[in-house]
């Protein structure tokens, strides 16, 4: 199926006003209807090699993947797409990490990581690290995503309310990421999708100099237009004072995208 009759995508990336590099990349694939955003970290430049070796190998090894296997096939009880999700982020990993063993420029360097993949009016969502995924569905705005950070371990604690959260020293401690360890498990969900729905991608460049009150309004205030959203978004944070690299991918659904299924598999699915 070609998903650029289904989905509207934007993407925007950013240096900000403080920093000299962009160690932020972003991906679409349009027709194959999946999205990547990485936030690297590590040394002069290394955080840069990382988020960008993650969106490279993603983008090209998930879209053959995707050709081969179609992502709704179940294996027992969840879809394909888990699997290929699972192999493939693992995969990156393994090449990020003997990156940075081989090559002493780049020891240390890891990247955060969101995945979105769309079909049969679903949303399959992978994520390590502190880069986000949110929602707009009407007048609600939502963060889908759970951050792998210090402070989301601390709030739920008790340590901490969010609202301290919000001052604290700590923002940039993510406690998983890409390419760090010889292995890293991905968080993996399954959301139904509804035509109109606004999807927001963005590192924490975003959301740590945005309020998500204030991100909401502005999906809500421009989502007909998705450049000039994804344009204020980021000149939103670099007026806060852009301290990091701000990167958002946005995503509309423009209509409803059920997989063609054979009469056989109708049939088993009501007769269940």
């Amino acid at each position: 199926m070609d998903f650029r009759q289904v989905l509207e995508i934007v993407t925007r990336s950013d240096p900000g006003m403080v920093r000299s590099h962009n160690e932020d990349s972003v991906f679409a694939n349009p027709a194959a209807g999946f999205v990547v955003l990485a936030d690297g970290m590590g040394g002069y430049n290394a955080g840069e090699v990382a988020s960008g070796m993650a969106t490279a190998l993603l983008g090209a090894e998930l879209e053959k993947a995707f050709a081969a296997v179609e992502p709704h096939r179940r294996e027992g009880e969840k879809p394909r797409c888990h699997g290929v999700l699972e192999e493939e982020v693992a995969r990156a990993n393994t090449s990020i990490y003997q990156a940075a063993q081989s090559q002493p420029q780049y020891s240390g360097m890891g990247t955060t990581l969101v995945v979105g993949v769309f079909y049969d009016d679903t949303l399959t969502v992978a994520h390590i690290g502190d880069s986000r995924l949110y929602r707009l569905r009407g007048e609600d705005f939502t963060q889908i995503t759970r951050d792998h950070s210090l402070l989301q371990e601390q709030i739920d604690s008790g340590m901490i309310t969010p609202e301290q959260a919000r001052h604290s020293q700590n923002k940039n401690l993510v406690t998983r990421a890409l390419g760090i360890d010889p292995s890293v498990e991905a968080e993996i969900h399954d959301y139904d999708v509804e035509v109109g729905d606004v999807y927001l991608l963005c590192s924490d460049g975003l959301n740590d100099m945005v309020e998500d009150e204030e991100i909401g309004m502005t999906l809500q205030a421009l989502s007909a237009n998705l450049e000039l959203c994804a344009g204020q978004l980021i000149q939103m944070a670099n007026d806060n004072g852009g301290r990091d690299n701000v990167s958002v991918i946005l995503v509309r659904v423009k209509q409803a995208f059920p997989a063609a299924r054979s009469w056989w598999a109708r049939l088993l699915a009501w007769l269940k």
